[in-house]
């Protein structure tokens, strides 16, 4: 599934416009864009987290040319699903 098929999924669902539906689609994921760039966790209950976490400078080995390559330490956005959610597939 999409971005338009999902936004036209929610629209039928919430019963309002795929306009409408995509305006909130945006909104939402440039919320939680703007909080992962402030540091804040962001929890949504019955579904899961998602949180910015930092990952050390390391060494890699490239496959192809077995030379090691230095990667720098950064900041990745992580998810992590929601106990309940997972329980919903595994029922």
């Amino acid at each position: 599934m999409n971005k338009g098929e999902f936004i036209k999924a929610v629209a039928e669902k919430a019963n309002c416009t795929q306009k409408d539906a995509g305006i909130v689609f945006d909104a939402v994921i440039d919320t939680i864009v703007c909080e992962l760039k402030n540091g804040e966790k962001i929890q949504i209950p019955g579904f899961g987290s998602f949180e910015l976490v930092s990952k050390a400078a390391t060494t890699k080995i490239n496959p192809l040319t077995k030379q090691t390559v230095k990667v720098a330490a950064c900041k990745a956005p992580k998810f992590k699903f929601g106990k309940s959610f997972k329980a919903l597939f595994n029922a």
